[in-house]
């Protein structure tokens, strides 16, 4: 009994940690959402080219798509006449970011650790784009089909942007990872308690092999950018460098078995294969980036504590806890009903 009160007090240490970092980074993301809507993305992505493969990943990145809309958004910039590469790019640079994780980023693994990842999404994103350019250089044109319906984080245009805006940063964004994130959370608290401080400095090797099984862990594991947060951190705790910690952090969200599956038959075999390399090619440069030159991010982490009187927390971030939790219960019941 004692063992499940430590782990609830790591994992309440852990969002009460990310909880006003989440809440800034929810209304933020709903701005983006009116700013740049899918049918926006739509309009001024649909084509061919490398310059469509950057416009991709360059508005992929801030873009706070839901976890259900990335993928249908993409395959819909497909329908309506994207390149290959373009969607590529988008499906890579989107689901890595968004400015709710880049905000939750930089309050749990620092400023060093969500710059990298920023830059990796953008780089990974340019990088699928054009290999899967390049093997498709003869690509018939895309019959348009005209816009449709979206996922259900979308609003009629006829509601005012600001009620867009709350509804998307408050209810539809923190419905959609509520189960992800929560998990991702207990998950976290679950290893700071049952796995001793520095654990994987006798049995994980930094380097390589370190790369390698974040890639094993993070390729086929599906995990929300904002869910991989409290897992990368708790990595970190394990003794992990920031270096693995990254490679998770850009394998995790950006791939997972029906992303690469609808890939499969829209995309294509080889545009597939390029996009995973493009992937973990990104994810083990940037790791080994910030091994070499920033290998003092890592006393950017905070460290995790299995006892919850650890966690001498603010009222404030008491509050946004609170908060978050309030905000993500829809999204548990709504996946329990389903």
């Amino acid at each position: 009994m004692g063992t499940i009160f430590e782990v609830l007090g790591a994992s309440w240490q852990v969002l009460v940690l990310m909880a006003p970092f989440l809440l800034l980074g929810f209304t933020a993301a709903g701005v983006v959402s009116v700013l740049l809507s899918p049918d926006w993305v739509r309009r001024h992505m649909s084509g061919h080219g490398l310059w469509q493969v950057v416009k991709a990943a360059l508005v992929g990145v801030p873009l706070p798509l839901c976890s259900c809309g990335v993928l249908p958004v993409a395959l819909s910039l497909r329908r309506q006449g994207a390149g290959r590469g373009a969607v590529a790019s988008f499906l890579a640079a989107t689901p890595q970011t968004g400015l709710d994780s880049i905000i939750a980023t930089c309050a749990v693994l620092g400023p060093v650790i969500s710059f990298f990842r920023v830059a990796a999404a953008l780089v990974s994103g340019v990088l699928a784009g054009s290999l899967v350019t390049c093997a498709y250089p003869r690509e018939p044109p895309v019959p348009v089909e005209k816009a449709g319906e979206t996922c259900s984080c979308c609003h009629p245009a006829r509601t005012p942007p600001w009620q867009r805006m709350l509804h998307h940063g408050w209810v539809t964004l923190p419905r959609d990872i509520a189960w992800a994130l929560l998990v991702g959370i207990l998950i976290s608290g679950i290893l700071t308690v049952l796995v001793p401080a520095g654990f994987l400095n006798s049995h994980l090797h930094s380097g390589w092999q370190g790369y390698g099984v974040a890639l094993l862990a993070g390729i086929p594991l599906y995990v929300c950018s904002t869910a991989s947060i409290p897992l990368a951190a708790s990595f970190v705790h394990m003794g992990a460098s920031p270096g693995v910690a990254m490679v998770f952090l850009i394998a995790g969200p950006a791939t997972n078995p029906t992303m690469l599956a609808a890939m499969w038959s829209r995309i294509g075999k080889a545009g597939t294969c390029l996009y995973l390399l493009a992937i973990a090619s990104t994810a083990v440069a940037f790791g080994c980036l910030l091994d070499v030159f920033f290998p003092a991010s890592l006393a950017a982490v905070p460290v995790l504590e299995a006892r919850c009187a650890a966690c001498a927390s603010t009222w404030w971030g008491i509050a946004a806890a609170v908060i978050l939790l309030l905000m993500l219960a829809p999204g548990l019941r709504a996946e329990k009903a389903g």
